[in-house]
């Protein structure tokens, strides 16, 4: 049973070669501004982590420069990272195959050296468990550092560690449910590529005039109705050359832009019960899928009365618009949004053209910023963004094509929570011994 597991030191375990805990480099061995580039080495932050996966291919990476004064941090395949600093509790599991990566000092690597003793997947789902993040909890109250947990504390933590047996016999049980969540993750990612790849076409490429343009009477992937009504003429925009009929126009002019408030935290008849959903940046930042189902914290109607832009409708897309810009998502549930967020009704617009016109245009959203402590950018400079508004019939469709990739998307995440709430209900009674396992030798003496 579970109490009858030793509670292993985490600087014990190091001690002995069967554990390796660190974090990336401080001070002077820190990488400089100057060395981020965009093609290096992935340089790991907390906000790379989220649901048990660490996002490689958004990451910011740094030069063969930095790298070389690195001392310390440097990852390898089959790490969990922790992050330790700002942000603290995320764990992640890294693939065996994963590419070069090192920590920043927010975060820490957890190596496993003797698979014998301790097995990475025990261990990582341990690391999930509350009895490992009360642990966490505790140590964050020894620093008047807000939401930091040092290397040295990490390094005094307890670590159960049951016969191997046991360890792989409860990671083995939890990995199938991991691994169906990265399939559904992944799925999600090629649903959203083929919607991307559809609204580059048609709304930036301009593939299907550009070909009637040269003669083509049809163009895959387009309806005929569509195509057929279709100008075979560009003509010059401030945005470039766009087919005929179609015209440029401050966003402003195609949705309703409404941002959002914080209801008094010291009032509880704002939250106490809460029960409508509110959403802030850091709700957007855990988002995977661009689409927004629940938000961490609920208000009260009296709280949704408080702020002006009230509750918002199913299929508002939201923009966080500051700390940082950039995060988006449509809403599936009625929402309420804070200050740092950006609100779109789209109206007639499909929401899904207007989703992917945000993504396409993030830079330019960004260049026009402002803000002297942090980047944001406001309701008014936003409303005056150009953008593109395409012929009805084209939008119409495009709304019509694409939204079947949507709701799969959006059954997927359901799908992905029902799992996560199974793995979440498992995972302290295997830890707790509540349930036990056969090992795989006592399964194989069984037979």
């Amino acid at each position: 049973m579970a109490n009858e597991w030793p509670m292993v030191k985490v600087a014990t375990l190091q001690e002995n070669g069967h554990l390796l805990v660190e974090d990336g480099n401080h001070g002077e061995y820190r990488p400089q501004r100057s060395e981020f580039v965009d093609d290096g080495t992935a340089f790991i932050r907390a906000a790379d982590m989220e649901n048990g996966r660490v996002f490689f291919e958004s990451a910011a990476r740094i030069n063969n420069v930095a790298m070389r004064r690195i001392r310390k941090g440097i990852g390898a395949g089959g790490d969990i990272i922790l992050s330790h600093k700002g942000t603290v509790g995320k764990v992640a599991l890294t693939p065996l195959d994963a590419p070069p990566f090192v920590c920043s000092p927010q975060t820490t690597f957890w190596r496993t050296l003797n698979e014998e003793v301790m097995d990475r997947r025990f261990l990582y789902a341990y690391m999930r468990s509350q009895a490992f993040h009360d642990q966490l909890t505790g140590r964050k109250s020894e620093t008047d550092m807000a939401d930091y947990v040092s290397l040295t504390a990490q390094r005094d933590l307890e670590i159960p560690v049951p016969p191997i047996e046991k360890q792989r016999a409860i990671g083995g049980c939890l990995e199938p449910v991991d691994r169906q969540v990265e399939l559904i993750r992944l799925m999600n990612q090629t649903l959203i590529a083929m919607t991307i790849a559809i609204f580059k076409a048609w709304f930036i490429d301009f593939e299907p005039a550009k070909a009637k343009s040269a003669g083509a009477t049809s163009f895959r992937g387009m309806p005929q109705d569509v195509f057929d009504q279709l100008s075979d003429k560009l003509i010059d925009t401030e945005l470039g050359p766009v087919p005929a009929g179609w015209e440029v126009v401050p966003v402003g002019d195609l949705v309703t832009v409404v941002g959002g408030a914080t209801p008094s935290t010291k009032n509880s008849e704002f939250w106490e019960g809460g029960k409508h959903p509110f959403c802030t940046p850091k709700d957007m930042s855990k988002l995977t899928s661009r689409v927004l189902l629940d938000t961490e914290r609920h208000i009260t109607r009296a709280g949704v009365d408080k702020i002006s832009s009230g509750q918002l409708p199913i299929g508002t897309v939201l923009l966080s618009s500051r700390a940082p810009i950039g995060y988006l998502a449509i809403a599936e549930t009625p929402v309420s949004v804070n200050q740092g967020i950006i609100a779109m009704l789209t109206g007639e617009i499909p929401n899904s053209y207007l989703l992917l016109w945000a993504e396409e245009n993030m830079e330019v959203i960004k260049a026009r910023a402002g803000g002297s402590t942090f980047a944001e950018i406001s309701k008014g400079n936003f409303r005056l963004i150009p953008a593109l508004r395409p012929d009805k019939l084209s939008l119409t469709v495009f709304g019509e094509i694409v939204q079947p990739f949507f709701r799969q998307i959006i059954s997927n995440e359901g799908e992905t929570r029902v799992l996560a709430a199974i793995r979440d209900t498992l995972l302290p009674k295997l830890i707790s011994g509540a349930i036990t396992l056969p090992s795989n030798k006592e399964a194989d003496d069984g037979q």
